[in-house]
């Protein structure tokens, strides 16, 4: 079998899913958090940068990332092998 090449990747073969379900799990929970009835929650999700009205997984992981870094956190990403 192929070794995975992105996160998403990753993930869904963790989980034993497609990269198209992997997606899409998290694209609904990026949904929930920007819908979130709690103010605090939902801003937190909308400080995400992103070019729809929803961020995309794509942008969700980038920013993810982005924030570990900034933090001084991104020792926590090399438990990925593909970083």
């Amino acid at each position: 079998m192929e070794e995975p090449k992105t996160l998403f990747e990753l993930w869904a073969k963790e989980r034993n899913i497609t990269v198209e379900e992997m997606r899409a799990n998290i694209a609904a929970r990026i949904e929930q958090g920007m819908n979130d009835p709690d103010p605090e929650k939902r801003a937190s999700w909308e400080q995400i940068p992103r070019t729809g009205e929803i961020p995309t997984p794509e942008e969700w992981l980038r920013y993810a990332v982005e924030k570990l870094e900034e933090e001084g956190r991104g020792d926590l990403l090399r438990w990925y092998k593909i970083f």
